[in-house]
């Protein structure tokens, strides 16, 4: 019998090491040359593409247009995380007015996105209807994970600024808010371009009942779930044992039994989160809930980050010039412009309105719908989707990083 050699490089464990490697470089490198918060998540993408294409012996990642449930899966549990984090920054609701601008960028910003991407999706990139609407559905909403940068701080903070409260809000709910448009392009893909035959149930279903049910569940879970932390029983609550596992304990329950119910689960999650921080609203326990889930969704996020860059030499291998022109124009200008249009006459002055309109981050969310969407249901244009969506990712995640420490600044300038 053949001893084992005494150095075995076991592809797994080098994997991991890669892993570590890569995150502790990502958060430590831009320190060198600036000391705000690390721009981490464009080196992440790149570092694990470098080290698919010059580190031999790696495992293979499924490639996620023949393998979706497990990124699903994965960029599912991200979302679920940032949304309810989202939902507990928020200190304050009131004044009520102060939500205008998000129901603005949510009610107009959001679906004049998708139509123009859609409208560019057929007219450049030659999409079918079906894909186009599934394209312009998977690049509208905002990111809840990526974009933490612009967003209020953590509990009890305060001094949440109204383009900080915008930014956050809006990428607490569009995530859920893009379901019925992607149900939409799901619908077209299998149905045809017939709206007489399916406009009025998608509305019913797909858009009143849906929201509805997720809000309500969400605002029950947020709740119920107080009730449980913060008054039974008398004397010996759990919130005083200091245990933060109960945030992740609470997403899961919220957002299977509001999917259970056929409801937007991701709507029910961040509104979990923005019900249980009005409870006991002065109590330490809120910002331990916060930082547990905010420490697994940067865990999350960073692995899901490396997977993509390590996958993405062989999204790029279907790119075209079109993809690099729909990429530019959704993020320098569909999105400023429609947050623009959105936002005009609010109280958000120009400097606050251009902040909103561009610092829309594209990322985690625009991976699980198209999982999503793929895992339902074969697309002709699949493989172009997963390489434009790629470059968006990409392009955004570089451009937004490395500008928002500037932008930030100078709002604060006011």
């Amino acid at each position: 019998m053949q001893p084992e050699p005494f150095f075995d490089f076991n592809s797994y464990h080098v994997a991991l090491a890669v892993v570590g490697a890569i995150v502790i470089i990502a958060r430590w490198l831009p320190r060198l040359i600036s000391k705000r918060e690390p721009v981490s998540a464009p080196l992440m993408i790149m570092f694990g593409a470098g080290a698919t294409l010059l580190i031999p012996g790696l495992p293979a990642l499924p490639d996620p247009r023949q393998s979706p449930l497990p990124w699903e899966l994965v960029s599912e549990l991200t979302i679920l995380v940032a949304l309810f984090g989202a939902g507990m920054r928020i200190d304050s609701l009131r004044p009520w007015k102060r939500w205008i601008p998000t129901v603005r960028m949510l009610g107009i910003a959001m679906p004049l996105t998708i139509l123009a991407v859609a409208i560019l999706g057929i007219g450049l990139a030659g999409l079918t209807v079906a894909g186009a609407i599934l394209l312009g559905a998977v690049l509208a909403p905002t990111d809840p994970v990526l974009a933490s940068d612009v967003q209020v701080g953590p509990p009890h903070e305060g001094s949440e600024h109204p383009v900080r409260f915008t930014l956050t809000t809006e990428a607490g709910l569009n995530d859920g808010l893009a379901f019925p448009f992607v149900y939409l392009g799901l619908i077209v893909a299998a149905e045809g371009l017939n709206p007489s035959a399916w406009a009025l149930d998608w509305f019913l279903r797909d858009i009143v009942f849906r929201i509805a049910l997720g809000v309500a569940m969400g605002w029950v879970g947020g709740r119920a779930m107080g009730y449980i932390l913060f008054s039974v029983p008398k004397g010996s609550v759990l919130a005083e044992t200091g245990s933060g596992v109960i945030a992740l304990a609470g997403v899961l329950l919220c957002y299977g039994s509001t999917e259970l119910l056929e409801g937007y689960g991701f709507i029910s999650v961040a509104v979990l989160g923005l019900t249980l921080r009005r409870i006991e609203a002065d109590h330490h326990f809120h910002r331990r809930l916060h930082d547990f889930s905010e420490s697994i969704e940067h865990a999350l996020t960073a692995l899901l980050l490396i997977a993509l860059g390590s996958v993405m030499p062989i999204l790029f291998v279907d790119l075209t010039w079109t993809h690099f022109v729909l990429a530019i124009l959704l993020i320098l200008v569909i999105r400023p412009l429609s947050g623009w249009i959105a936002l005009l006459k609010t109280d958000l002055d120009h400097r606050g309105r251009a902040v909103v309109s561009i610092y829309g981050v594209r990322g985690m969310g625009s991976i699980y719908y198209l999982c999503y969407a793929g895992s339902h249901m074969e697309f002709f244009n699949e493989s172009q989707l997963w390489s434009l969506i790629a470059l968006v990712i990409l392009i955004s995640t570089v451009l937004h990083g490395l500008s928002v420490g500037w932008a930030m600044d100078r709002l604060q300038e006011e």
